[in-house]
């Protein structure tokens, strides 16, 4: 593995890791006093998955916006390279 990709695979392993960890955090607070059976779609009708689909959807949405939130961030703090060119 050259070098350039090794800071690449360490830059993603620093965005998703701590993302995945304050996905769960998130997934926890808002199902706290959000019950997954009581979803309804803009107040019409009931979401008609099961409490577990409903869990794992939310999560994946979670980890999604905080890292991307993550991302930017560290495309934001990147500083160029003089010696690029």
């Amino acid at each position: 593995m050259t070098t350039q990709s090794t800071t690449f695979a360490v830059r993603v392993l620093c965005i998703l890791w701590p993302s995945f960890l304050m996905a769960g955090v998130a997934e926890m607070l808002v199902f706290a006093v959000v019950d997954p059976s009581e979803l309804s779609w803009f107040g019409e009708r009931a979401i008609a998955w099961s409490s577990t689909a409903i869990y794992s959807v939310s999560f994946l949405l979670f980890w999604a916006v905080i890292s991307t939130s993550a991302a930017l961030t560290q495309v934001l703090l990147t500083t160029p390279n003089p010696e690029a060119g």
